[in-house]
């Protein structure tokens, strides 16, 4: 919470209120921690001399928690119309340009680009995931949108080689999450955590094989098992759902509950206390990993499988069938906390997002009666 209030002080008005405005589109204020943490760190990233401006579904919420002006990101119209009183647009952290959510809104992302540019504004892609790109007029269009750009960064090797086999030259970071400040971990004996959420591969039985397993380790190691809703409108009610279908084990029931966070900084605390994080959440297992904890990842999506990669954690992909030896894979991590040299690696490769920043702030004219900003 400190981190975050912190961040809030800054853009709140004063007599150094800052001259320059940017335009900062994500999925933010859609109560979902991944995206917090996003915006916390492109917020603690801005130079000196900038204002956000920030897009959000709860506007209010984003607000008061960062002390920052937003927009309703679902209005098109209205993001527009604010475009028009900002200096530079940047999509900040997640893979905006990606039609796997759908082609509208790839032309969400891609209307905004263009009245940026038409305008004469600077365009910035700031910690990026590129992709899936499954339409061929999807392909097409972001050839011609990453051709306007004014700087960019990838937050991993795929999303940048495919820039550059584009002819986009970029710079390549790791997720701007990792910019998070890392903590201690103290959660020798502490209890499981999962960060699950409903995903297609796991539909009614085919959660069984992974949900006994857990009951299993729980039960040998006398552990709770504590169930983290990552985005609260999507992963809130698995717990409940899977009970409801007579798939979850009487004794992993007996075992659970279900513990919300506020904010990431509630989380990554949760994170510090747990003897064993078990992640399908891209951001669960990144802030797992920021907290020390020990880390074991489900990959529903490739960037889960790279992400447990880097950390050198156990990763099972879910279009895969099941290990027999899950539980044994998860009982060898256990209490074991995660490697400090590649977490503190990846740390230090987010700050060069912050790069993006700078060169939008260097393209700008000076600012009117004085000089550049």
């Amino acid at each position: 919470m400190a981190e975050t209030q912190a961040v809030a002080r800054r853009f709140q008005g004063g007599a150094g209120r800052p001259c320059r405005r940017f335009l900062l589109c994500g999925y933010y204020g859609e109560h979902n921690l991944g995206d917090d943490a996003l915006l916390e760190s492109l917020l603690s990233q801005l130079p000196e001399g900038c204002e956000p401006l920030v897009t959000a579904w709860d506007q209010e919420q984003v607000h008061r928690r960062f002390g920052v002006a937003t927009i309703d990101r679902r209005s098109l119209i209205g993001v527009l119309r604010a475009l028009r009183g900002c200096d530079a647009l940047v999509l900040g952290g997640g893979s905006l340009l990606q039609d796997a959510t759908s082609f509208k809104s790839l032309l969400y992302y891609a209307g905004l680009i263009l009245a940026a540019r038409l305008q004469g504004k600077p365009v910035g892609l700031w910690g990026q995931g590129l992709g899936p790109l499954r339409r061929r007029r999807s392909r097409a269009l972001v050839r011609q949108l990453l051709a306007l750009t004014t700087a960019t960064s990838w937050r991993d090797p795929d999303s940048a080689a495919l820039a550059a086999s584009w002819g986009v030259a970029g710079i390549e970071g790791s997720d701007p999450v990792w910019g998070l400040r890392p903590r201690s971990w103290r959660g020798q004996g502490g209890p499981i955590v999962v960060c699950w959420r409903p995903v297609s591969q796991l539909r009614g039985q085919a959660w069984r094989p992974y949900l006994e397993a857990l009951e299993r380790l729980a039960a040998a190691n006398d552990r709770s098992v504590l169930w983290l809703p990552f985005h609260s409108h999507q992963d809130q009610g698995l717990l409940a759902d899977l009970q409801t279908e007579g798939l979850l084990p009487p004794g992993l029931g007996e075992r659970s509950q279900v513990v919300m966070a506020a904010d990431p900084e509630e989380a990554l605390e949760l994170f510090r206390s747990a003897g064993l994080v078990v992640a399908m959440r891209l951001h669960g297992l990144i802030m797992a990993a920021l907290a020390g904890a020990p880390t074991a990842a489900l990959s529903y999506d490739p960037k889960v499988a790279a992400a447990a990669a880097a950390i050198g954690c156990p990763c099972h992909r879910l279009e895969s069938a099941p290990p027999s030896d899950l539980e044994t894979q998860w009982r060898g991590c256990l209490d074991k906390p995660s490697d400090p040299d590649a977490v503190r690696k990846l740390h230090i490769r987010a700050d060069r997002h912050r790069a993006v920043l700078e060169s939008l702030m260097l393209a700008l004219p000076p600012a009117h009666g004085g000089p550049p900003a």
